[in-house]
């Protein structure tokens, strides 16, 4: 997904002091009439996202009580990409509640370790032996992180990395290889750590050649975690080649993949939105699987954006300043 933030750079303190733009966007993020559509509420939610202080986390996470787990699942990620430690309270209780959904579990657990808060290591460590290997890995990827981000050297090199992506990424990208063959086998290499071969994946999402595509397409298609591959097809969705398309659609059309997976192979070729996508996407907006059903219709908003002149995708608050 393109998210231009600039638009709002030179009016984020004046919808900040405007209390009826917290209102309007609580309303539509929490759909208090029952009536908003979920790409509407998307679009509030990364309006919240834009303003990054505390009173959008207290709103955010009163969408937590939802039972669109899509929706909940993008509230914790963009909580993490907020990077304020007010949200790790509510990012812990999520994590800790077996009764939300494993891929809304998985998110609070990233978010933690993108916050990378040194408090967040006791809860992650209690959940690396969750009974879900999604949760498990989450934690375990988290925990380095936090560790890493911790640590006054690698604090050091992450500050100096250059890189197109504004998001805070489950690991750094590895900096010391740029031979796509070489990070491949480092890549596939399933003895490595998860930690290790992210790196690896971030590094070469950076590069962003055809061969790097097709390097990471074999992860989304044959790697065992499942985790590991959503990754890979939400990294599609930033890099938006469309040399992903194949494996991005074949991830979308086979029912015996995670339903995780698939929502985020939808979502990426949303934000690819070549005219190729848009036939896939409207085929599987009617899917069996809720979740692959509603990141179709968020998709199919993503590409109308994307092919539009829209400036703005986070407009959440357009229209009621003044």
């Amino acid at each position: 997904m393109t998210i231009h933030t600039e638009s709002f750079s030179t009016t984020l303190e004046s919808l900040r002091s405007n209390p009826k733009v917290y209102q309007n966007l609580e309303t539509l993020l929490t759909n208090v009439g029952g009536n908003v559509s979920l790409h509407k509420r998307f679009r509030a939610l990364f309006t919240l996202k834009n303003l990054c202080d505390e009173k959008s986390i207290d709103i955010i996470a009163k969408a937590f009580t939802d039972d669109s787990a899509l929706l909940k699942h993008e509230l914790a990620y963009v909580l993490g990409q907020m990077k304020n430690p007010y949200a790790n309270d509510i990012l812990r209780s999520v994590l800790s509640d077996k009764s939300q959904d494993p891929m809304v579990r998985h998110e609070a657990a990233e978010a933690l370790g993108a916050i990378g808060d040194l408090s967040s290591l006791d809860i992650l460590g209690e959940h690396l032996n969750d009974e879900n290997p999604v949760i498990r890995e989450t934690c375990e990827l988290a925990i380095a992180r936090i560790n890493y981000e911790n640590h006054p050297d690698k604090r050091k090199e992450l500050s100096s990395i250059d890189s197109v992506y504004t998001s805070i990424d489950p690991a750094p990208p590895n900096t010391d290889i740029q031979s796509v063959s070489r990070l491949q086998e480092i890549l596939l290499d399933t003895r490595l750590t998860l930690f290790e071969r992210y790196r690896s994946m971030f590094a070469l999402r950076n590069i962003g050649t055809k061969e790097a595509v097709l390097a990471l397409s074999e992860v989304l298609l044959h790697d065992p975690s499942a985790l590991f591959r959503h990754e890979v097809a939400y990294v599609f969705g930033q890099m938006q080649s469309p040399d992903s398309v194949p494996a991005l659609r074949s991830a979308l059309e086979n029912k015996d993949e995670l339903y995780m997976v698939r929502h985020e192979a939808a979502e990426a070729l949303g934000s690819i939105a070549t005219s190729e996508c848009l036939p896939i996407l409207r085929k599987f907006r009617q899917d069996d699987e809720r979740v692959v059903k509603e990141s179709c219709e968020v998709a199919l908003d993503m590409y109308k954006y994307e092919n539009s002149d829209e400036f703005q995708y986070a407009d959440g608050a357009l229209g009621i300043v003044g």
